[in-house]
This record gives structure tokens, C-alpha cells and sequence, in this order.
């Protein structure tokens, strides 16, 4: 499985996007809090975090007795410059040019 694939596979869930925008909000939440907003077993939330854990989408640090999770967002960014953006670009360069050559008919 590809990088790519890790990170697909695991914005395809909807609680897992929600993870995702929970730490968006407020970074460095514990197992406690992301799993007290959720309808869902402490371990179904693990399972949930492992996932994106292992697509790089977030990371964790111990503090003390407590693990710490955050978002980073360069899974992201990397998925969007290869599969996003450059399907855009053609529509954004096309509307570049339809608004100069109305300008110089005008």
C-alpha cells in the first residue's frame, strides 16, 4: 500500500474525519477526550487513531502517563498537491484566460 492509499483509506471513514477536525479545533487531546465525543468504545476510538496513525495523518507524544495525539496535515497537503491541485490548475489557467480576453474586448 502506497502512501497515498494509507491516507485515502483512512479520510474514507466519516468518524476518522471527525478525529481529524477534533484536533483541527484544539491539538494534543488525549484518548479521553477524543473518545468522550464520540458514541463509540475506547477501543473502537484506538482503532480509529491507529489508522491514522499509520497514514501519518497524526502523531503522538507521552506526557507523562497520558498520550498526547495531533494532526499533521502534510499527508494532506502532499494529496492534494498530486491529485487535487493539478486537476484545478487547467480550469484556473482556462478562467485566467477568459477574463483577460474579456477585458481586452472591452
Amino acid at each position: 500500500m502506497t502512501d497515498d492509499d494509507a491516507v485515502f483509506k483512512a479520510l474514507a471513514d466519516p468518524t476518522r474525519r471527525y478525529l481529524l477536525d477534533r484536533l483541527y479545533e484544539r491539538d494534543g487531546r488525549t484518548l479521553t477526550e477524543l473518545e468522550s465525543e464520540l458514541e463509540m468504545t475506547r477501543f473502537g476510538v484506538m482503532k480509529h487513531l491507529r489508522v491514522l496513525e499509520d497514514a501519518g495523518l497524526v502523531v503522538t507524544r507521552r506526557a507523562g502517563r497520558e498520550k498526547q495525539h495531533f494532526l499533521n496535515p502534510v499527508p494532506i497537503r502532499l494529496v492534494h498537491d498530486r491529485w487535487i491541485d493539478k486537476y484545478t490548475e487547467h480550469r484556473v489557467a482556462a478562467l485566467s484566460d477568459l477574463k483577460k480576453r474579456l477585458e481586452e474586448s472591452a
